[in-house]
């Protein structure tokens, strides 16, 4: 019988140790990826930590795989299939998706109780944890330092339906239990620079494995202390993932998500006259009628309309990258099939 030594504190389970019997043998063995860095990784195996070439595969921080030795090194052979992924349109604005971290079960949204919060980034983080699969909590850090939390976490509370909200200091540990409390599985942090990951993290794990770093005077802007995605066992079981700042976060194929960031819309959606009610103009509109009337806040539907309008225009995009994609490879066909037949010509 296979050895789980040290996997079990990254995450190997009963469910995995049967979805991995379709990929293993005698020269192949099971890992999780906790760390990626061009065309490299580090894997947790059995007997500690390997490092191995990612091959043909496309490897984040997260992944189970498994690693067959090919000569002198170790390259990764199979990619298990992600039972949850976040993902956010590329930083460079292209029609692709960039993965966050991989296998989560929890995603902590860290904002930074220090400075002036963002509803509609919170709103939009919300939106990629819940097209992730895994389940969002938000995570109010620098509560040692701030005033009128009980306000803030209300507000907090009213743009985050069935989210746990909790105010948390990393370098007091208040709230640290509670948080402690409602994390399972593997958890992955998400926020901006300067909103207390890194330390919060370090709070979770019980010593200071992380960088961390203040933010810079002025613009209240965080620096990126964490350069990279890792995979850490935290002491009391699960695993962390601590991510870098996000300054951008594009939706991406993420309908989904929103929807559930937005319940109560989703909701009054039923109710409108037209099936493809847009929530603009139209007549019969429940959600129009529940902005009228005070019901839904103003801000909620105008923050829903901007990610539904970005995660549209990421998907047209899409649609023609790959259309174009489809062309080359037709065009690259016929021209293969005219060579061939003026060779059987001659």
């Amino acid at each position: 019988m296979f050895d789980t030594g040290q996997l079990i504190s990254y995450g190997w389970n009963d469910t995995l140790s049967h979805t991995f019997d379709n990929y293993l043998t005698d020269h192949r063995e099971p890992g999780r990826v906790i760390r990626v860095n061009r065309g490299q990784c580090d894997v947790a195996v059995s007997r500690g930590i390997a490092s191995a070439h990612t091959a043909d595969h496309v490897l984040c921080t997260g992944d189970w795989v498994t690693l067959v030795a090919r000569g002198d090194e170790i390259a990764v052979a199979d990619l298990l299939p992600r039972r949850s992924a976040i993902v956010r349109s590329s930083a460079s604005g292209r029609s692709e998706g960039q993965l966050l971290a991989t296998n989560v079960d929890t995603v902590v949204i860290t904002a930074a109780l220090d400075t002036v919060l963002d509803l509609g980034r919170i709103e939009r983080l919300l939106a990629l944890a819940w097209e992730s699969g895994a389940q969002p909590v938000v995570a109010l850090t620098k509560s040692d330092i701030a005033q009128d939390v009980s306000i803030v976490i209300s507000e907090v509370a009213a743009v985050a339906p069935a989210v746990t909200v909790i105010a948390v200091s990393g370098d007091t540990g208040d709230g640290l239990d509670v948080l402690t409390a409602v994390l399972t599985g593997t958890i992955a942090l998400i926020g901006a620079s300067g909103a207390g990951k890194s330390t919060l993290a370090n709070a979770l794990l019980g010593a200071d494995l992380l960088a961390t770093g203040r933010v810079r005077d002025g613009d209240n802007k965080g620096r990126h202390t964490t350069a990279h995605r890792e995979l850490v066992p935290l002491p009391h079981g699960g695993t962390l993932i601590d991510t870098p700042g996000l300054r951008g976060v594009g939706m991406w194929d993420a309908a989904d998500g929103i929807d559930k960031a937005f319940p109560e819309i989703d909701e009054l959606s039923t109710h409108c006259r037209f099936k493809d009610c847009s929530h603009e103009t139209e007549p019969g509109c429940a959600v129009l009628e529940a902005v009228e009337c005070g019901e839904l806040p103003e801000r909620r539907i105008i923050s829903y309309r901007k990610l539904i309008r970005e995660n549209r225009r990421i998907a047209a995009r899409t649609d023609v990258r790959l259309r174009a994609d489809r062309g080359r490879e037709m065009k690259a066909i016929t021209q293969l099939q005219r060579q061939m037949v003026r060779n059987k010509r001659r």
